[in-house]
């Protein structure tokens, strides 16, 4: 069950974090995988067996060259995942800066835009793209709002992508991660979150890499062939609503 052998899988983003996790997961399940990134992870893509190829996501251009360059060397392209992103500045919105939307627009939203548009001429029918959005696209986040708007695009983009790319049998879905144990959680800036991280996800710790690529292993394979269109969050019930972690404290205090 949830094979992906033999599948070529693209991983942009891979050299950190939930790409370098599903990069793992995915060669060790026998895919053939291609990392992408702009930090060189060359050394990762020998230690498992799979090809590294420097993309800046951002640049139309690298990406379009990164799919024909797949499609030149494993004469399609099976799996797409859309995973590279970057954080932004925590500001108010009032207080927002114009370059905080572009910049987050450009690396999170284009990136996945990119990654669509020039996968598919390359891609078999029954082919897989999946793209990682986040809770803050499901609902508001304060001092978030770049990097939320920027998520939130992603998640309908993948609906309007599933929509149309149903008739030639490509699924098109996201997830919608909490807060992940990777470098970009401990970045600058991020310190508040981190601390309350533990107490607003109900299972009370961080999500991991791993079980994020867990979830990309399952939609992309055979066995997920009916699930497309969805945004679908890993996230320790935070979206379900409030637990124990805030209610408590609360209760306790008579709030």
């Amino acid at each position: 069950m949830f094979s992906i052998d033999g599948k070529v899988a693209v991983i942009t983003g891979a050299a950190s974090g939930i790409g370098l996790a599903t990069a793992r997961r995915f060669a060790a399940a026998s895919a053939r995988v291609v990392l992408a990134d702009l930090t060189e992870a060359g050394h990762i893509a020998s230690e498992i067996g799979g090809t590294f190829v420097r993309t800046d996501v951002s640049r139309e251009e690298d990406v379009e060259a990164l799919m024909r360059r797949i499609a030149n060397d494993h004469g399609r392209i099976d799996v797409v995942i859309n995973n590279a992103g970057i954080g932004t500045d925590t500001n108010l919105l009032v207080g927002a800066a114009a370059s905080d939307f572009e910049r987050a627009f450009q690396v999170n939203t284009m990136g996945v835009v990119f990654g669509i548009k020039h996968a598919v001429p390359h891609m078999t029918n029954g082919g897989a793209i999946i793209n990682t959005a986040s809770v803050a696209g499901v609902q508001g986040a304060i001092t978030y709002s770049a990097y939320s708007a920027s998520k939130a695009a992603i998640i309908n983009i993948t609906q309007t992508a599933a929509l149309e790319l149903a008739p030639i049998s490509i699924r098109v879905n996201c997830v919608c991660p909490g807060t992940v144990d990777t470098p970009m959680a401990y970045g600058e800036g991020v310190e508040a979150e981190l601390a309350l991280a533990h107490k607003i996800m109900p299972l009370g710790r961080l999500c991991k890499p791993e079980e994020v690529a867990a979830l990309f292993h399952f939609l992309a394979s055979d066995d997920a062939a009916f699930i497309s269109g969805q945004a679908i969050c890993i996230d320790g019930a935070m979206t379900a609503g409030l637990g124990f972690g805030i209610l408590t404290p609360l209760l306790s205090t008579g709030a």
